[in-house]
Parts: structure tokens; C-alpha cells; sequence
């Protein structure tokens, strides 16, 4: 029998902010405010998949830094020029 692979939309969510976070990128990102039980603080997040988020940040002049994998999770530093 054929292998079942996941969907490459099954992706997200995306955390794209800490609640220290810009309102106004947060909302232009179309984040979401939460707090995960067991967490002492709020994260930002959207349901896109990584690519679009850093298209977004890319078009209002970020640009991505580095990147790295700690575990299942990818984790891209940027810069706004």
C-alpha cells in the first residue's frame, strides 16, 4: 500500500511575536493573540505557513538574517533595513 504523506498544508500555526510585539505588524501580519496554559506570557500567531509570513515581513523591509532548527521547530532571525 501507497505511503500516506501529509498534506503541505498542514502547517502552523506560525508564532510570529511575543506580546512585547508591534500592534501594528501584528495586525498587518493578521495575528492572533494567545496564551498557552502553562505559559507566564502571550504570543502572536497566524495560521499561514512560513513562506507567506516572510513574504509579508519581506515586503515591508525585513530581511532574513539567519535560520535555524531547534527540534521540529524553525526559528528565522530578521532584520528591518
Amino acid at each position: 500500500s501507497p505511503a500516506l504523506l501529509p498534506s503541505p498544508q498542514e502547517v502552523g500555526p506560525t508564532m510570529v511575536g511575543d506580546e512585547h510585539s508591534d500592534p501594528n505588524l501584528m495586525s498587518f501580519l493578521g495575528a492572533t493573540k494567545r496564551n498557552t496554559l502553562g505559559n507566564h506570557f502571550w504570543e502572536y500567531y497566524v495560521n499561514d505557513a512560513p513562506r507567506i509570513v516572510l513574504n509579508k515581513l519581506e515586503s515591508c523591509g525585513y530581511r532574513v538574517v539567519s535560520m535555524t532548527g531547534v527540534g521540529q521547530t524553525l526559528v528565522w532571525c530578521l532584520h528591518k533595513e
